[in-house]
């Protein structure tokens, strides 16, 4: 019987899916498991018996990734699974920043008392009139499962879309409509689009790309959304853009105290993934990793340890090795195992930067004593016995 905490409240569409095999547990240093969503992690000590995070979401910064990988504890993430919840509001977004709905909306509270509403609202409208979406250049920063939806859903719109992506997938480049231009250099983005959205994960190399020289290198009157991280944006150079009239609207879903309340910028209070669908989507998505690593040792969707998928375990033994990414670690396993008699029917080596994993089935289970060789192997992290 495994148990799982969550730091979170999880949808219950998604907790509905755990088997008989899991318990929930009010306990978080009983669970080998842990559900989260915006918790902060960063902060807390783990038990021993922790065995992977589940965030249901795609950001990780609420997570140490590094700290659990040292642990040899799996994060896994749900890309994809709110991809359709942002991709709507991204489009609103442009919307929103393209004819000026808010500002007309606004008008209409303030005047909700004049009886001649009506009549006045045809002299005021020109005050909100706006631009079309048709015929626009959008730029995409960042091919994923975001961007993609975007990009495919702007073409039904009409708009000529380019996007930029140097690290684009195979299943992202299937899944991207043929009539995307696909360019090289961001600074084609920057250049020509009149439309600009961002969807790439912070890292160190993406925090602040869209900064005062690349605010420059920009269409005067660009609209700029940021769907996916503030901290992508230089936000004060942002607002230099705008008082310069370079940008004409900075969307963003992060609200802070640079750009709430400021002219020219639309702040909403981070409703990207708010739907039931994205929750429930994100819950089930989670719920099957956890379940499909802790029943079986297969890695999907992880953030700080290699993907790794060698199915249901059909023979006697299974075993999981989280290592550091050196040499002739393979040698020293198999090994162990070959002094212990043991027969090898599977095995698979995966690795990610500095850490590996490796998985085992045997014809016939490996004693504790063989077990505890191959803790004790120079660069071994953990070892889990799956089956």
């Amino acid at each position: 019987m495994y148990k799982y905490h969550c730091l979170n409240p999880i949808a219950q569409v998604g907790l509905d899916k755990f088997t008989p095999n899991f318990t929930k547990t009010e306990e978080v240093d009983q669970a080998e498991g842990i559900l989260v969503r915006s918790a902060s992690m960063h902060e807390m000590k783990f038990s021993d018996d922790l065995l992977c995070v589940a965030r249901a979401g795609a950001g990780v910064n609420n997570i140490p990734l590094d700290d659990l990988a040292s642990r040899g504890v799996v994060v896994f993430n749900t890309p994809g699974a709110n991809a359709n919840g942002v991709k709507e509001l991204v489009i609103a977004g442009m919307l929103l920043a393209s004819r000026d709905v808010i500002g007309g909306v606004e008008w209409v509270r303030e005047s909700k008392d004049n009886a001649d509403i009506a009549k006045a609202a045809e002299k005021e409208k020109k005050r909100f009139a706006g631009t079309e979406l048709m015929g626009k250049k959008l730029g995409i920063i960042g091919l994923g499962a975001i961007g993609v939806k975007v990009a495919n859903t702007a073409r039904h719109f009409g708009m000529e879309v380019y996007g930029y992506d140097p690290y684009l997938s195979i299943n992202a480049a299937w899944n991207l409509s043929r009539d995307v231009h696909h360019v090289t250099n961001v600074d084609d983005i920057y250049e020509y689009c009149d439309i600009i959205t961002i969807h790439v994960p912070l890292l160190d190399s993406t925090k602040g790309m869209v900064n005062a020289e690349a605010v420059a290198k920009m269409k005067r009157g660009v609209i700029l959304l940021n769907f996916a991280r503030d901290v992508l944006m230089d936000e004060n150079a942002v607002l230099e853009g705008i008082k310069s009239g370079k940008i004409r609207k900075y969307v963003t879903d992060f609200p802070n105290t640079t750009t709430a309340g400021q002219d020219g910028c639309i702040v909403i209070p981070h409703l990207g993934a708010s739907t039931e669908e994205s929750e429930d989507n994100c819950a089930k998505m989670a719920v099957q990793e956890m379940m499909n690593y802790l029943e079986n040792g297969n890695i999907i969707n992880s953030v700080n340890f290699p993907n790794c998928d060698m199915g249901v375990c059909s023979q006697a033994n299974r075993i999981a090795i989280f290592h550091k990414n050196i040499a002739n670690m393979i040698t020293k396993f198999t090994a162990c195992l070959g002094d212990a008699g043991l027969n090898i029917t599977d095995m698979t080596n995966k690795s990610k930067g500095e850490f590996a994993y490796t998985m085992i089935d045997l014809e016939t289970k490996a004693g504790d004593d063989t077990i505890e060789k191959l803790k004790n192997v120079d660069g071994v992290i953990r070892v889990r016995v799956v089956k």
